[in-house]
């Protein structure tokens, strides 16, 4: 066992069975989650902070999507109508972008710095900039089980396009200058990183194989845990059956055998066939791995830029990025439907308590694209952001910068680096913070 799984496994509460360790979810009466926010593994008795970055690549409607006013009384175009609930609970980012993406104006030169601002190699090499969520993977994530997962619902593009790498519009996500983070398409084995011991298949029901450490924890616990243990349960088994009946029917490729043996020939590889679910399995296993404290930042693809995915369920029948030029109502279902997995994230986190807080409230939601609408610009990047990182962002408003001279979104980055915990002089091409964002009010 490596030194890094050892400490935290020594500081941390699990349930583990045969093949198989899920960390329990903050409890009052076991009052130990490991490192806080210095990354030195001190214990701590508070819930830990999380960042989701969701990705929408192609932008979105032109004339939908835009947001005014404050707090209870913010308005929203169409696209964002399903976040209405959150608007006390949210930031609407406008003006922010990154220079260095304006340089080849396509998709791949506006998506594989989006996370970085770093300059891009071009001519079919591959270089970027370690992405923000991985300098907080690379040292918040020290005490958890897995420092980062990496999500995605379209397949990596390994093509070139106007002598920059496809590679570039297919991650956002850069463990190193040189390599992005690994993708995992497969709810079954985004599932089995999260809850097998060592990272093997789960081949047998996760809550079976804990059974009977589970019973002897909630006889040591409180009543208001016994009901949040009983609660989480039910939601690692409901992912489980649901990942079983996908794989039965034929929609999800990628699968967990039941028993010893498979009892079927493993699908091919390839795009899993029914996007709905595949899209809100994703959701449900970054809301699993917040809720397990299995990792701290998660980040979710939900379509490459330069997206060829169709929407049937929709009714749309036209691929993404076709539709993001012809900007039309069909669109705007997309978009629609891509609010509405932040939404369910956000309504899922909201539901889990964590002393006088929920998930929600100990999280940052950040929705992202790499470019405004389908017209390539990149003058002026999307960013909501959903949840108040422990209390300490001022929520419910709208800020532009669009107007401002300092409006580099790596200004962004370098302020939530702070609110985890993490001071550098500088990240990206930025060296000042967002003034806005330094308290919560």
């Amino acid at each position: 066992m490596s030194q890094r799984h050892s400490a935290f496994r020594t500081r941390r509460h699990f349930l583990r069975g045969m093949g198989v360790a899920i960390a329990l979810p903050w409890m009052e009466s076991l009052p130990v989650w490991g490192t806080p926010s210095d990354g030195q593994g001190t214990s701590s008795s508070e819930p830990p902070q999380r960042l989701a970055v969701i990705f929408a690549g192609n932008g979105f409607h032109r004339s939908e999507w835009w947001a005014r006013g404050q707090g209870a009384e913010m308005e929203f175009g169409k696209v964002l109508q399903p976040l209405s609930e959150f608007r006390e609970r949210m930031l609407f980012l406008r003006g922010l972008f990154n220079a260095e993406a304006l340089k080849g104006n396509i998709h791949s030169s506006m998506t594989g710095n989006l996370l970085s601002g770093a300059p891009l190699a071009s001519g079919g090499e591959i270089r970027s900039g370690t992405s923000f969520d991985q300098v907080i993977a690379q040292q918040y994530g020290r005490t958890t089980k897995v420092p980062s997962l990496v999500l995605g619902c379209e397949r990596s593009n390994p093509g070139l396009h106007k002598n920059y790498s496809m590679l570039y519009s297919s991650h956002i996500s850069w463990s190193s200058p040189s390599a992005p983070t690994p993708l995992e398409l497969y709810p079954a084995l985004a599932f089995d990183r999260l809850f097998g011991d060592g990272g093997e298949r789960v081949d047998s029901s996760v809550l079976d194989a804990i059974l009977s450490e589970a019973t002897r924890i909630r006889g040591q616990v409180s009543r208001r845990d016994q009901q949040k243990l009983d609660e989480y349960l039910t939601s690692v088994r409901e992912v489980e059956l649901r990942i079983e009946r996908a794989g039965e029917q034929g929609e999800l490729q990628g699968w967990r055998p039941e028993g010893p043996a498979p009892t079927m020939q493993r699908p091919p590889d390839g795009i899993p066939q029914n996007l709905a679910d595949h899209t809100r399995l994703m959701c449900d296993i970054l809301v699993l791995a917040f809720q397990t404290d299995a990792t701290r930042v998660v980040t979710l693809k939900l379509n490459n830029d330069h997206s060829y995915l169709q929407f049937p369920h929709l009714g749309v029948g036209v691929g993404h990025h076709e539709l993001s030029h012809r900007n039309d109502d069909d669109f705007l279902k997309v978009n629609q439907f891509f609010l509405e997995q932040v939404a369910y994230i956000a309504r899922r986190l909201d539901a889990i308590q964590e002393g006088d807080r929920t998930t929600l409230d100990n999280s940052v939601v950040m929705l992202m694209s790499s470019m405004l609408h389908g017209g390539h610009d990149a003058t002026s990047l999307p960013c909501v952001l959903v949840g108040g990182a422990g209390g300490k962002l001022p929520l419910g408003q709208v800020i532009d910068y669009q107007e401002r001279s300092e409006r580099k979104m790596c200004s962004l980055y370098l302020t939530m680096l702070d609110k985890f915990g993490i001071q550098l002089p500088s990240f990206g091409d930025a060296t000042e913070r967002l003034t806005e964002l330094m308290s919560a009010v």
